[in-house]
């Protein structure tokens, strides 16, 4: 059950809400731009040691419709408006849409059955504060199927400048910014070089992932042409500094300095010339790659990921991934050119499984996505292959981005459409307080 700390209200205990950003609590700083996979008096974390989640969900009410109240929420909770709340286990809060919340551990995880077991708690005790005080749920997956722009908002309230910031030089007021919904996952590296590695690595497997991970085939009540809708606008939130993004497959790089000038410096100096804040020029958070070092946690951010529909197959796909890396590590395998990547990304995102690639792992991405399944399979700990089943079935069978568009379609055969996703979204909503997998 949610609990705020001595009401966290008045005079003292608010100041240290709004410290958030400055002050350490336990094990993760609070704001983006400064969280850490360090623990206080434990160092760094060895390369994959933990794995460090970070889940998006709508706040909605019965009928699915899209409630921008996340500042109503957190302002009821704690008696004023505050970017994140710290519970004992978990963290939540704002994110840049007014009607998503974000929530986070605060430590990341060595175990599986440990972030299952602590985030899934975290999405029953939030859900039940926003039945009993809103009358509102959560929902998860990778786009609200409903949302119409106008329905939400950027946060205006503090740390608003960041924001600001990147409205000087992007329209947020588009689905790349105000209607997307990730799992992102971050993995520790020890040392410059395992760093390195894992990023490359990681490039080579983030243009596949969307293949099995894809869960936004609709928005705004309609079919996208794609499989991955969330990647199709993400691909085009930042066009007007190219760099910003890139091709969202990062480039290979053989140190941090190359990383820096690369990529940091190149962005920073051409927001810089379209007339960029210094608020948010060279920061390593402003990347968005589909892969990012986050070198204040020494770790490694994946973005390319759909939230799923509920905690146990964000898990599974943690530990697909973190077992795949363990394998690849040890094979030394020879990477395929960048421009190969790209063009298998930009197939993947359209057609899910069923594209066909050049990667000399097979000629669609079902075929390499086995291949990889194969190897996280033999590299997994015992813990971690409880959960890969999930992976193989979503592989085999089509992702949840297949399953959802399979199931309105047959649904808006006997009813309107829009009565057709709501019924299989709702049922989504329900995997999530289940935790229970969508098959």
């Amino acid at each position: 059950m949610l609990a705020c700390p001595k009401k966290m209200a008045r005079s003292n205990s608010a100041r240290q809400v709004n410290n958030f950003a400055r002050v350490k609590i336990g094990c993760i700083f609070i704001f983006d731009s400064s969280r850490t996979l360090s623990c206080r008096g434990t160092g760094t974390y060895k390369t994959l040691e933990v794995l460090g989640p970070e889940h998006e969900f709508s706040v909605v009410d019965a009928d699915l419709n899209a409630l921008p109240i996340v500042d109503r929420i957190l302002k009821g909770f704690c008696g004023r408006v505050v970017n994140f709340v710290v519970q004992s286990d978990f963290t939540f809060g704002k994110e840049l849409q007014m009607h998503v919340l974000e929530v986070k551990p605060n430590a990341p995880f060595r175990s599986p059955g440990t972030f299952e077991e602590n985030m899934q708690k975290a999405v029953v005790s939030i859900s039940d504060y926003l039945r009993r005080k809103h009358g509102a749920r959560l929902l998860g997956t990778g786009m609200h199927p409903l949302l119409r722009l106008e329905e939400t908002g950027v946060w205006p309230h503090r740390h608003r400048k960041v924001y600001q910031a990147y409205s000087k030089l992007f329209n947020l007021k588009q689905h790349g910014w105000l209607n997307i919904q990730s799992f992102q996952l971050n993995l520790p590296y020890s040392n410059e070089q395992d760093g390195v590695r894992l990023h490359n690595l990681l490039a080579n497997i983030c243009s596949y992932l969307p293949a099995f991970t894809a869960s936004s085939p609709i928005f705004e009540g309609r079919l996208g042409r794609d499989v991955d809708n969330r990647l199709h606008f993400y691909r085009l939130n930042q066009r007007e500094v190219p760099s910003v993004t890139g091709d969202v497959v990062p480039e290979y790089v053989s140190s941090f300095s190359e990383y820096h000038e690369k990529f940091i410096e190149k962005y920073s100096f051409e927001m810089a010339q379209a007339g960029a804040d210094e608020l948010i020029l060279h920061k390593d958070w402003v990347n968005s790659r589909g892969v990012i070092f986050r070198f204040d946690r020494r770790a490694l951010e994946i973005r390319v990921i759909d939230e799923q529909e509920c905690i146990k197959s964000d898990v599974a796909i943690s530990c697909f991934i973190r077992a795949l890396l363990r394998g690849l590590l040890d094979e030394n395998v020879k990477l395929p050119p960048h421009e190969v990547l790209v063009k298998d990304f930009n197939s993947v995102v359209a057609n899910g499984l069923n594209a066909q690639t050049e990667h000399p792992g097979g000629g669609t991405a079902r075929k390499v996505c086995q291949s990889f399944f194969g190897t996280a399979w033999k590299n997994a700990s015992q813990e971690e292959r409880k959960y890969l089943p999930i992976i193989k079935k979503r592989i085999d069978r089509g992702s949840l981005s297949n399953t959802i568009r399979e199931r309105v379609e047959r649904k808006a055969q006997k009813t309107e459409f829009k009565e057709a996703v709501v019924s299989v979204y709702s049922r989504l909503a329900e995997s999530l307080m289940d935790n229970q997998p969508y098959f």
